[in-house]
Order: C-alpha cells, then structure tokens, then sequence
C-alpha cells in the first residue's frame, strides 16, 4: 500500500514519518537539527530537511507528502526567488512596538472583526511592518512573502532562486490564519493590511483548500501542509469539542470550532486549522517549567516531585501558588511575579508546595480554557500533550482542575503525523 511522509519544521529541528497508509503505523523516521536564534537563515531549514530525509530514507517510495511548520516566521524574497534577509520567527519580539502601531492605526475591535487576530509580535505582520520601518531597501525588494512551510514546499516542490516561479508558492488555511492579514471568515487576503505593514502589496501564496493538492516535480502529490498547533490537532484527531491542552516550555490551548472566532481583547487568536473548522487558540507563558522550578526548589526528580504533589489534598491545604514566573500573557501581565500564598504552619509542607505548583500550573492553563468558554466555544474532552503532560500529577490533578474529562495520548510526533495524515487523504 502507498506510503506517505509528513514533516515537522519546528524551531528546533527537522523530524519526519513515513506511514504506511494501509495500517498507519510509522514505518521511518528522519531528524536534523536547525541552528538556535530568533532570526534565522532560512537555508538552514532546506539543508535540515533533506539531511532528514536522507535519514528517513528519501522520497522514491513515496506517493504523497505534507509539510508542517512553525507560524508566523517572516520569509522575504525578491523577485529572482532569492531570500532577502533572515527570516524573523514567531519568537523574534523586535516588532512589538510595530503591533502596537498596527492597533493604533486600524483598532484592536476592526482587526479582530477583520483576520481574527489583534497583533502581537509574533504575527507575520508585525514583523513585515518592522521590516519597512528598519530596513527599507530590504522591504522595497519585497516581491513574495512566505512562511518557513510555505517556501519549504516551494523549495521541495522544485522552486527556489533556480527556477522562481513565486506563483507557485502555496499555503493553507491554518499558517495563511497566523499572518494578520487573511480573513478566515471569507478565506481571502486583506491586501489592505499588508499594504500597510509592508509599505506596498506583494505576491502571497495561494491558500489550498484541506483537500487540495499540487504536484511535485516528479508528480507526487503533495499537501497544503500547516502550521505546527493545526498539524498536531489533525494528527491527534481533535474534532469540535476537544481542546488540545499543549505543555511544554510556555503552554497553549487551542479548540476545534465549527465557527470563525474573533476576540477584540486579544487573548483568543482566532486560527483556522488544517480540517476546515477553526481553531481558536490561546497561549500561556508558564508551564512545564513551573513544575521544573518547583522540583529543583524541592531538590527532588520529577518522578518523586509527582510523589509529592499526590500525597496532599487537594487545595494543598490553603497553600497556593501563582506561577507568573515570567510574567504572563493569559492574562496579559508581562511585568508579573509568582508569589505563593495561603501559608500557615499546617500548609507549609513539601507535599503541599509540590500540589500547588502543579495546581497552579494547570489552573494558568485552565484561563486559556475560560476564555474559550467566553466566547462560547463547547469544551467537552481536553487532550493533553507536551513534556509537562508525561507528569504522574499533572495527568491525574488535571480533570479536577480543568473541570473537564482528560486523555493524555502516547508521546508522539503529531505534528510530523497530522501532515501524513493530510498527505495520506490524497492517495486513499
């Protein structure tokens, strides 16, 4: 039966699957580093990925691929297909005055109405509105703008400075939703806000539909792709009612819904995502690391910090910790500072300080979950994933806390595994 490969380009590394699509079991893996940075060459990403697909054994078997990638980074290029400078990731936050600019200008409510988002600096558009503003001559060489999936299909599709075909660049609903300049309501660009960003209108790629395709150059049928929050739901299963609930270094929490979302406070970002619905997503800047700082405080592993935590009450006996180890943005507080309260002789134990840190934690996360309630998102099932998630605490306090069922799926590559899940739907 046909194999299919799916590919993550996160920030860190190059992970590929190859599943055979009769039994969807993983039958290869490839993996290649990417550099460190918030700015980043985006060759560096084209020899990782085909250093990864060297290690998970080319493409000559097989029959469709997808690309998933991280949002939002900023690829520029000039009309000849070359890129123009490093590409700006999610993570740069030199452009958090240039969103500030953007609300100014067109308002948080007009914005929100109009792409789903208000800015921040993460968006493409921040980062495209610095780059007119800093460096001009780069911004009036602007012919195309990409993201890092985007022009990683491109390049593997054939395209690049050899062969420029910038209208061939193509995108999907989930990473176009991630710019703050396409409207997941109408599923068109706001050529207007880009205009404003970049100082002038550009070529964008065309957005496919979930069970659109193109071909390589040898006719391989090849996917939208998506961005990294819309591949890992697509590879979990997530449908309307789930929420992923994601635990790693910061936290996000994003839900399946059948309809547009637009949050003018900005807390929601109203994503599509890789299936046709949408994905309203919110993120936290504080958590696996809550628990990671609370274990080392303790002077314990994380196997016998999660001993703790469940030899106390729940409650902690009063004791409770306010985990804004790093500020945070659910709620939008960057200047804040943890604090722990309620301690009194009785509460002030080593079990006690172990629960409250995990509470504390999940009660962070349980905001983004309030505010998806706000809007009137239904929450039924929340899947947990993430380094936090393997926890022995975290899994069994997490339902009491986040007042909904929980299931925490085998560690996976889900977003490697949402691509092939998309690539696979073009072959069966």
């Amino acid at each position: 039966m046909p194999l299919v490969l799916g590919v993550d380009s996160s920030t860190q590394s190059c992970k590929i699957v190859v599943v055979d699509t009769s039994t969807g079991a993983v039958v290869r893996t490839g993996r290649a580093p990417h550099p460190e940075g918030t700015s980043v060459d985006p060759e560096a990403w084209w020899q990782a990925l085909n250093a990864a697909l060297a290690d998970a054994g080319a493409l000559d078997d097989i029959a469709a691929w997808s690309i998933g990638g991280q949002q939002h980074g900023m690829v520029a290029l000039d009309e000849s297909g070359a890129v123009i400078r490093d590409a700006l990731l999610w993570n740069d936050t030199r452009s958090s005055g240039a969103a500030q600019e953007l609300i100014d200008e067109f308002g948080a409510e007009a914005l929100a109405s109009r792409t789903g988002l208000v800015p921040v600096a993460s968006f493409t558009i921040t980062k495209l509105r610095w780059l007119r503003d800093h460096e001009p001559e780069n911004a009036a060489r602007v012919a195309a703008v990409a993201l890092p999936h985007d022009w990683l299909t491109w390049r593997l599709r054939g395209f690049g400075p050899d062969n420029p075909v910038l209208d061939e660049l193509i995108t999907d609903r989930s990473d176009a939703s991630g710019t703050g300049y396409w409207n997941p309501a109408t599923g068109e660009y706001d050529r207007e806000l880009l205009a404003a960003a970049l100082g002038h209108d550009a070529i964008l790629p065309r957005v496919l539909a979930p069970d659109e395709s193109v071909t390589d150059a040898d006719g391989r049928r090849v996917g939208a792709g998506a961005g990294d929050n819309a591949a890992a739901a697509l590879g979990l299963g997530a449908v309307p009612g789930d929420v992923v609930v994601s635990i790693g270094t910061s936290g996000t929490v994003c839900a399946v819904s059948t309809t547009p979302i637009s949050d003018p406070s900005g807390t929601v970002a109203g994503f599509a995502d890789a299936s046709g619905n949408f994905l309203p997503l919110v993120a936290t800047l504080n958590a696996a690391r809550v628990v990671d700082v609370a274990a080392a405080l303790l002077g314990v592993t994380h196997d016998e910090f999660s001993e703790l935590a469940l030899r106390a009450a729940s409650g902690a006996d009063g004791l409770t910790l306010l985990p804004y180890f790093e500020g945070e943005r659910t709620p939008n507080l960057p200047d804040a500072t943890a604090s722990l309260s309620g301690m009194t002789l009785a509460s002030a134990t080593r079990p006690n300080l172990a629960r409250a840190a995990v509470e504390g934690m999940l009660r962070g996360l349980g905001a983004g979950l309030d505010a998806l309630r706000d809007l009137g998102i239904p929450l039924e099932r929340a899947l947990l994933i993430g380094g936090g998630a393997q926890s022995e605490a975290v899994r069994r306090i997490a339902p009491e806390v986040l007042g909904l069922a929980v299931e925490v799926p085998e560690p996976g590559e889900y977003v490697a595994l949402g691509a092939a899940r998309q690539a696979a739907a073009l072959v069966g």
